[in-house]
């Protein structure tokens, strides 16, 4: 197989403007003027971050553990991985337990539900 030549970039003869946003929205809500209307969008709007935030936290909780797990050769300690994610190391111990748990009830179950 014929090596093919290497290409340098094409150098940018100009900054490409980037498109200023005017809009200061929030997922619409400033626009619904119907206050029942914008009960029941905010409402659903705060369970969906409600429930995206509790499965951030499942996974976040799960990484802490395998990064804490005595058997890998580079496990971090929990005062480590407290000051990776801004926490005290009583926290991220809690954290890294709750991870192992949610591991060990997904490995009972047939899959992985987190």
């Amino acid at each position: 197989m014929k090596e093919q030549p290497r290409t340098r970039p094409v150098p940018l003869l100009y900054e490409p403007v980037a498109e200023e946003s005017q809009d200061n929205r929030f997922f619409g809500l400033d626009e619904i003027t119907d206050a029942a209307e914008l009960l029941e969008r905010a409402t659903d709007l705060h369970t969906a971050f409600r429930a995206a935030a509790d499965r951030a936290g499942a996974y976040q909780a799960i990484a802490a553990a395998e990064l804490t797990d005595p058997r890998r050769f580079d496990r971090i300690t929990y005062a480590e991985l407290a000051e990776r994610i801004g926490v005290t190391a009583a926290i991220a111990e809690t954290m890294a337990e709750r991870g192992r748990q949610i591991i060990k009830d997904a490995g009972e179950s047939d899959g992985h539900q987190y």
